[in-house]
């Protein structure tokens, strides 16, 4: 006898093993939707549509402290530094975000993970203080985006942009100063470049942040919603172990050299590279490798007003998947 689930997650190297069926999961009958990030955490967070689902990381952690629908595993297939992500007018004096005080800046949503962890970020270890700033939240791309969960944060400006604009064309008229998004924005991606990244190497200061802090910022996590979980608690460990299990094969690809993996041609090369940096396991799944990470995360959330106390680590993610057995 089986269960049937439904689990919507983005197409990565990371999750193929699992959509193609290399890796199973045991008792279960797998529906596996592969979507854009924005419209399954949307459906999820607005609607509950999958048994299970990729979800914003901030945007999980909040609703700890509302209805709690959802229970998350210890897997995490988006993750990358946020130094790329700061966006500037090609024609401006800005080199570092310590300039951005007294300035205003453009983030899609302000609970969004990848802003909080760059303001968490900027404030802790660059000189920019979140309250320093004024922020505009919208579409990136298209005007009508809203934040997906509401949010009232005292002391810092918030405004949403008027409607019928967006962010990347606020941005290359000058209307904003700076842009924190994950996606890129139009005026950078059309190739036109009157827009260009806040730092020239943007590469060596993720490096030299990962070097002095040992944190590869997590960008979403995995979460069942609530009466699945309850439902089958036993599901929340064998998921893990699959994402784990789909995982590896990736992370073996990423070092074949008889017949590349993927299209870049010093792919295995750049994977040794960052081998030699971070460790051999680079993306590792689970509570205890990612401790630190989420610790320095749930701390921004909180001094950033979203949370209204300090969460632990522990707290995120099904008490089943906090440890496993030895023989």
């Amino acid at each position: 006898m089986t269960i049937d689930l439904t689990v919507a997650c983005g197409p990565y190297d990371r999750t193929a093993a699992l959509a193609d069926g290399r890796v199973r999961v045991p008792g279960v009958d797998l529906t596996w939707l592969p979507l854009g990030a924005e419209e399954i955490f949307f459906r999820m967070a607005r609607h509950g549509e999958f048994s299970a689902s990729e979800m914003s990381l901030s945007s999980y952690t909040l609703t700890l402290e509302r209805d709690r629908p959802f229970v998350a595993i210890p897997v995490f297939p988006s993750r990358t530094f946020r130094h790329h992500a700061v966006y500037v007018h090609a024609d401006s004096e800005f080199t570092h975000p310590e300039q951005l005080k007294g300035k205003t800046v453009g983030i899609p949503e302000y609970q969004m993970t990848a802003a909080v962890w760059m303001r968490g970020i900027f404030d802790e270890h660059y000189g920019l203080p979140v309250d320093s700033v004024s922020y505009r939240t919208g579409g990136l791309l298209e005007p009508g985006r809203t934040e997906k969960l509401a949010i009232h944060v005292p002391g810092v400006d918030i405004t949403p942009i008027a409607e019928g604009q967006n962010l990347s064309d606020m941005l290359e008229a000058g209307e904003i100063d700076a842009l924190y998004t994950a996606r890129v924005p139009r005026h950078f991606a059309d190739g036109t470049r009157r827009v260009r990244r806040l730092w020239a190497d943007p590469a060596a200061a993720e490096k030299e942040y990962f070097e002095r802090t040992g944190i590869f910022p997590i960008m979403h996590t995995v979460v069942l919603r609530r009466d699945v979980y309850e439902r089958n608690r036993w599901l929340a460990r064998a998921l893990t172990d699959a994402f784990q299990e789909a995982k590896e094969h990736a992370d073996r690809a990423l070092g074949e050299t008889v017949a590349l993996a993927g299209m870049l041609p010093w792919g295995h090369l750049a994977a040794q590279s960052a081998r030699d940096v971070m460790g051999e396991d680079i993306w590792p799944y689970g509570l205890a490798p990612n401790h630190a990470c989420l610790t320095a995360f749930l701390r921004y959330l909180h001094e950033q007003g979203l949370t209204g106390r300090l969460l632990a680590p522990e707290e995120l993610f099904a008490p089943e998947t906090h440890e496993s057995f030895v023989v």
